[in-house]
């Protein structure tokens, strides 16, 4: 169906003005009550909400995960159901609906409409149209290194209202668009639903065969430290600020276990040459290995380097260079199974920051199989991750056309005619 289409439809000639969210709605941060008074916290029943509600429980909720109790509000009052809530803060641009009566924390500014606006301005569409605005506030984060966006860029960013002439009319329209776009999310999250589920099952399955390729008898094959099988070497420096629109290719240790798979032959990052002069190279073949993280699994996550640019990379991350002995890809592999998990595991350090260091790491026996045979797991493992985990084919790719897909019509169906004059 044509989307644009249907919207000339639904305006059927109806004219279009573009109000600022200062004008239509309430615009407030939030806040965090004081986390050394229990009496805030304990036995609360009053929803609080953060990024973590929205990454884990979705884009429209009821509940949060973490709640206060009355004495924590200020001046009594809370932000009142059917409020948006969106993140101009770090993770910019991700947004709620929230439909009870609640509180958030700072790094969240919740959009109410405002009473004199509900008779022409539809919650729900405001819902839908903040996925635009969450684009434009990506778009205008300030220019330091800490991604942030003001209230008063905010309260300055404009919706659509259709039929301004009109509030029962505009509504209508509002309303018909809330209808499609309801019943689009929930066809949408249903076949998601499917093919996730397909997914699960299909790494389960990977993770069964990848282990018993790479579970060896005793006597089958030769166990080697890793530190005989190549050389290490810890990276230093690389904070995210030295990172630049072009440059050398620079390998962050955050994005090896969030971005990369098992391996990349380019770069999402880059730093200047001189920044790059005092940093450790990562040469085509190399097994980059993160040392550090919050959580344990992600500590000794591996990506082979398969670019033909030399590329840095910085701290909390150790280049290994492998020896004729074993292949990069081969290793690599090793460190997703329960043996190397339990390995790594003697020599973890740390409560909140788990790191595993270069020299421990060096410790970790790996089993040596004939050149021929770790060229033929690899080869057989290659193709079931890209089945389980690739972008470009398999389950992940449809899951991601169905998702672009979505937000294409979805865009469309908010695609209003916009004045010369009105700039993004």
């Amino acid at each position: 169906m044509n989307k644009r289409g249907y919207l000339e439809k639904l305006l059927d000639g109806e004219e279009v003005e573009w109000k600022t969210l200062g004008e239509v709605c309430e615009i407030k941060n939030g806040y965090t009550p004081s986390k050394s008074k229990k009496e805030f916290w304990e036995g609360g029943s009053i929803p609080w909400f953060r990024m973590d509600d929205i990454r884990q429980n979705g884009r429209i909720l009821d509940d949060s995960l973490q709640k206060i109790t009355r004495e924590a509000i200020k001046s009594g009052k809370l932000f009142p159901a059917d409020s948006i809530i969106m993140s101009t803060t770090a993770t910019i641009g991700e947004h709620a609906l929230i439909t009870r009566d609640f509180l958030c924390n700072q790094q969240l500014t919740v959009l109410s409409v405002k009473d004199k606006s509900k008779k022409y301005l539809h919650y729900k569409y405001l819902f839908y149209y903040s996925f635009i605005l969450s684009d434009l506030c990506r778009k205008n984060t300030n220019p330091g290194g800490f991604a942030l966006i003001g209230t008063t860029k905010v309260k300055a960013f404009q919706i659509p209202i259709p039929c301004p002439s009109n509030p029962k009319k505009s509504l209508s329209i509002q309303g018909e668009i809330v209808r499609i776009l309801d019943a689009f999310t929930s066809l949408t999250a249903e076949l998601t639903a499917e093919l996730t589920a397909e997914l699960t099952m299909r790494k389960k399955q990977y993770n069964y065969y990848r282990n018993k390729l790479l579970t060896f008898e005793d006597g089958e094959v030769e166990w080697r430290a890793l530190g005989e099988l190549g050389q290490l070497i810890r990276g230093n420096g690389l904070p995210k600020k030295d990172f630049t629109e072009t440059g050398v290719p620079a390998i962050h240790y955050g994005q090896i276990y969030t971005y990369y798979g098992l391996s990349a032959d380019s770069t999402i990052s880059f730093v200047s040459h001189e920044t790059a002069e005092r940093l450790k190279k990562v040469n085509k073949g190399d097994v980059v290995i993160t040392n550090t993280s919050e959580n344990f699994e992600d500590v000794g996550t591996a990506m082979v380097y398969l670019g033909e640019e030399q590329a840095v990379t910085g701290g909390h991350a150790t280049i290994f260079k492998p020896s004729v002995k074993i292949l990069g890809k081969y290793f690599a592999y090793f460190t997703q199974t329960s043996a190397f998990q339990k390995a790594k595991k003697k020599y973890a350090k740390g409560a909140k920051v788990i790191d595993v260091s270069a020299n421990d790491m060096s410790k970790i026996y790996v089993p040596i199989p004939s050149p021929a045979e770790q060229s033929r797991i690899v080869s057989i493992l290659n193709k079931f991750d890209a089945l389980t985990y690739s972008i470009s084919e398999g389950l992940p790719r449809e899951i991601n056309l169905r998702q672009k897909q979505y937000e294409y019509y979805r865009d469309q169906l908010l695609s209003f005619p916009k004045p010369a004059e009105v700039s993004a």
